[in-house]
């Protein structure tokens, strides 16, 4: 909110088209869009499968029945946090910054509670929708917690690297705003921690508090 109602977001994005030559030169260059982007998102997505495979594992293999609960929630929780960014983004109706007059693009700024005019068609780039392919793993955090506590900031800030990487990365593209990406850590991070009160709270002495 800070971000955007103090211009915080527009400050950053015009450093960053300024030092590009006043373009997003970026936007399709090897590292931010194979590299960071598509192949960030293949990981991301591998990992997860991974996880889901552990979990269906442990339905099956007693000796895992210990591990079966937290790996639930990891699969749920960090699932749901990429779901209800996508969502919200959907239907948001917020303009990316190359889609934007001031860099280059054709749309006004239009704010996040101002009325879009139906005359400016469907906009969804709000909040960071690839971001979330980092920060939803937060629930890494109440994972290691339940599972194995010294790993819990180790894991926590493995999710918010990766996050920071890819957010970044689409800054530099002109995908997103920093806000954008600030909002999609707190859903990512609310999510995880409702999961974590949900699920783990009743596992034993492990449970995230």
């Amino acid at each position: 909110m800070v971000l955007i109602s103090a211009h915080g977001d527009f400050l950053l994005a015009d450093l960053l088209y300024a030092a590009q030559g006043n373009a997003w030169a970026l936007r399709d260059s090897w590292i931010t869009t194979t590299l960071v982007h598509e192949a960030g998102k293949a990981v991301s997505a591998a990992a997860w499968l991974g996880v889901l495979i552990a979990w269906l594992w442990s339905l099956v293999d007693s000796r895992l029945t210990h591990w079966r609960r937290p790996l639930g929630y990891l699969v749920f929780a960090t699932l749901a946090g990429s779901v209800a960014v996508s969502l919200l983004k959907a239907g948001s109706g917020m303009d990316c910054p190359w889609d934007l007059q001031r860099y280059g693009g054709l749309q006004p700024f239009v704010g996040l509670f101002e009325s879009r005019p139906q005359s400016m068609g469907h906009a969804a780039c709000f909040p960071a929708g690839h971001a979330s392919a980092g920060y939803a793993w937060v629930t890494l955090y109440f994972f290691f917690h339940a599972v194995q506590p010294r790993l819990r900031w180790a894991g926590l800030a493995l999710a918010l690297a990766a996050g920071a990487l890819f957010g970044i990365s689409q800054q530099l593209r002109g995908a997103h705003f920093l806000s954008h990406d600030v909002w999609t850590l707190m859903i990512c991070w609310l999510v995880a921690l409702a999961g974590s009160l949900w699920i783990l709270r009743p596992y034993g002495p492990g449970a995230p508090a």
